[in-house]
């Protein structure tokens, strides 16, 4: 059996030489096909809506697709990949208060994005839901992001301020605990609620 942790440390390695060689599109198309079902069950869970899951995995896809190669190297490039996902969220999440859309991209990136969403997908609708589905959708998205990221994700709270942080403006580690504290309240309440166990 892989060993999770080496498979995601081969998949760094991988996307790191592509990168380092200036091959932009194999090092995105090797990120978007070993980082993308993961990015695609979180912007599922986080969205609880199939079609904005979609769209927001679309933006994100192209966004990394056309900024890779200012990737700097400051976090993983998996931390990287969801804080693209995450802004690609809010930024569908403010056009759609607008009522603007977005074309769908073409191409060989459509296809790649496609592919992904389809293998995500399906393991996603025959997997069986565990307790904290129901709990999920009562939450707004922002909570559920720092949920997933924090609980499920296991990500340290530097990846954490990283992947949420706003554009141009870091946010403070101190807040987000702060916000992830309430939430862990919130949550006790929403077990006890509905009769389930943390």
């Amino acid at each position: 059996m892989l060993d999770p942790a080496a498979v995601a440390l081969e998949l760094e390695r991988s996307v790191s030489d592509a990168l380092a060689a200036r091959a932009y599109a194999q090092a995105a198309t090797l990120a978007l096909k070993g980082y993308g079902p993961s990015v695609y069950a979180y912007l599922r869970a986080v969205l609880r809506d199939e079609d904005l899951a979609d769209e927001s995995f679309s933006r994100f896809a192209e966004k990394l697709w056309r900024s890779i190669a200012d990737f700097r190297g400051e976090s993983s490039f998996a931390t990287w990949s969801f804080r693209l996902a995450w802004y690609a969220t809010k930024e569908l999440k403010r056009e759609l208060a607008r009522k603007r859309e977005r074309p769908a991209s073409t191409g060989e990136l459509s296809q790649l994005v496609l592919a992904v969403r389809e293998s995500t997908a399906s393991y996603l609708r025959t997997g069986a839901r565990d307790r904290w589905a129901k709990l999920r959708e009562s939450l707004d998205p922002e909570e559920r992001s720092l949920l997933l990221l924090r609980i499920e994700r296991r990500l340290p709270w530097k990846e954490v301020v990283a992947v949420m942080a706003d554009e141009g403006t870091p946010a403070a580690e101190a807040a987000l605990r702060k916000r992830f504290e309430r939430l862990r309240v919130k949550l006790r309440q929403l077990f006890k609620e509905h009769g389930l166990r943390p």
